[in-house]
């Protein structure tokens, strides 16, 4: 999949709009890297030009504010993000004891979030387009069952062979409706 020349300079927009960018100029690419990395799976499922607009503004701020935090240009604090003042070699060594060493040592401990908000809002939008194709899926052939097994299967764990026996089919046969459904799902995505 590849990202339009339209949409590659809408990235480049946004960014150099984005407040964060001023002063850190020099991290343009890995911003854009960033960017286009996180909105790569969906950016040419979205149709309207304004959600995308909006959707990428949500991108960007989290983009940039990693590659900020991983540069160690930012840090997080109770009262948010704010920048880690830095110091030029030129005036350490001027200020440093007659050993040549400074005696402070100042660390930042990695934060590490496992989700952040676009991840989340991605993951839902894509459950919820999963959730809608199972229902129109099962409206096409009712007498397939397959919201009844994707209820089973997917929202209470149970395996095929479970399924089988509450339905009172085979496990062959849930396995082939599993996998029918499925590609179902995958032709709703295309």
């Amino acid at each position: 999949m590849e990202l339009t020349q339209d949409k590659l300079n809408l990235i480049e927009r946004i960014i150099k709009n984005d407040r964060k960018f001023l002063n850190n100029e020099d991290l343009y690419d890995d911003f854009f890297n960033e960017m286009c990395k996180r909105s790569m799976p969906i950016v040419n499922t979205i149709t309207s030009d304004v959600t995308l607009e909006a959707y990428l503004r949500k991108i960007a701020t989290t983009s940039i504010l990693n590659v900020l935090k991983d540069t160690g240009r930012l840090r997080r604090t109770r009262e948010g993000f704010e920048p880690v003042k830095t110091t030029s070699i030129d005036s350490t060594e001027s200020d440093s004891k007659s050993d040549g060493y400074s005696s402070v040592v100042i660390s930042y401990p990695q934060v590490d979030y496992e989700s952040n908000p676009e991840d989340i809002a991605i993951q839902k939008e894509i459950l919820q387009k999963i959730v809608d194709a199972v229902y129109l899926i099962n409206e096409a052939e009712p007498d397939k069952q397959y919201l009844r097994i994707y209820k089973l299967r997917y929202d209470e764990g149970m395996t095929q062979k479970e399924i089988a026996s509450e339905l009172s089919l085979s496990q062959p046969e849930i396995s082939k409706r599993l996998f029918k459904m499925m590609e179902k799902v995958k032709e709703a995505f295309n």
